[in-house]
């Protein structure tokens, strides 16, 4: 089959990444955010395919615009609503999105409690997301088949019907666990037929998560000296293997309990306190953390009160 004659026009794809801003955000998404290594290749992989798409629809070789829709898979604190910021922003820099905007909703943003509720709810939020990203988390909580009086299955249904009827006006991203997902999509072969990309978010490493925890606290204009840097190492082993550990989610919720302990440390000290003091996290911050005393549970480990000097001496297995 001979191709359909095509313009002898050469386009330089490469600098016209650069000319929309789009290689930008390629290269701060690489700089800015921690690991996702994977994801971040998807991520450039698509930017390219739309690119090469935009190109082929002005030089006549294409007319039909791509399906945008996504699925991000992973566990909580996975950097997916990151993600889906920069997303959006590519999407617009090279024109399949009017706006650079993203609107991030929930089962509870869509689905009513009563008999007429969940329709008008989920148009709203369709509405305000029009001409930009519909992010929705959880996404595999709007349908509960177990309760015959759900309204969630209403919402899916609208949805769907959005997502065909209006692709060139939204770009919709359903995000949750990877196993709650696939089942979702296997209960509703519609939402899978309708997505084209499907991008796994692994979880951290320890290395990683140390990385994320000192990443946030530079932004937070704070600094962890030795003892409290051997100290958060430590605590990121711990947490990792206690239950409802979130990734990203936890570190963060780990530094607001750092930074609450330490400013009940600066003001329960006698005399004045430097800007130094005022920006540097101690051992002690991080040590009286419970989550020491609950690990230690969990491992069947004697409890003890944390002390000055434990970070430096943590056991070997608890650091590998």
């Amino acid at each position: 089959m001979m191709l359909p004659e095509a313009p002898t026009a050469a386009v330089d794809l490469r600098h016209l990444l650069e000319q929309t801003g789009v290689l930008q955000v390629l290269d701060e998404m690489d700089r800015e955010l921690v690991g996702l290594r994977p994801v971040k290749q998807r991520i450039r992989e698509i930017a390219a395919f739309l690119v090469v798409d935009r190109v082929r629809r002005e030089l006549g070789l294409t007319s039909t615009r791509p399906v945008l829709h996504m699925a991000f898979l992973g566990n909580p604190g996975t950097g997916k609503t990151t993600v889906a910021l920069r997303m959006a922003t590519v999407l617009h820099r090279l024109g399949y999105i009017r706006r650079d905007h993203l609107v991030v909703a929930s089962r509870d943003d869509l689905v009513g409690q009563y008999v007429g509720h969940t329709a008008p709810k989920t148009k709203e939020v369709l509405k305000r997301a029009m001409g930009g990203v519909l992010f929705i988390d959880e996404a595999y909580s709007l349908y509960r088949p177990e309760n015959e009086r759900d309204y969630g299955q209403e919402a899916i249904e609208i949805l769907l019907q959005v997502m065909e009827n209006e692709r060139e006006n939204l770009v919709v991203i359903l995000a949750g666990y990877k196993d709650r997902m696939e089942r979702f999509f296997s209960q509703n072969p519609g939402l899978r037929s309708r997505v084209a990309h499907h991008i796994e978010f692994p979880d951290y490493t320890l290395e990683e998560l140390v990385e994320i925890g000192e990443l946030m606290l530079r932004q937070l204009n704070y600094v962890l000296d030795d003892e409290a840097r051997r100290a958060f190492h430590r605590y990121v082993v711990c947490r990792m293997r206690l239950p409802n550990f979130a990734n990203a989610r936890s570190i963060r919720n780990a530094i607001d309990r750092m930074r609450l302990r330490q400013a009940l440390r600066l003001c329960e000290q006698a005399g004045p306190v430097t800007a130094e003091d005022l920006c540097r996290i101690t051992a002690e911050d991080i040590l009286k953390s419970r989550v020491f005393q609950e690990w230690e549970a969990q491992e069947g480990l004697t409890p003890r009160p944390a002390r000055r000097g434990d970070a430096a001496q943590t056991p070997p297995e608890v650091l590998s």
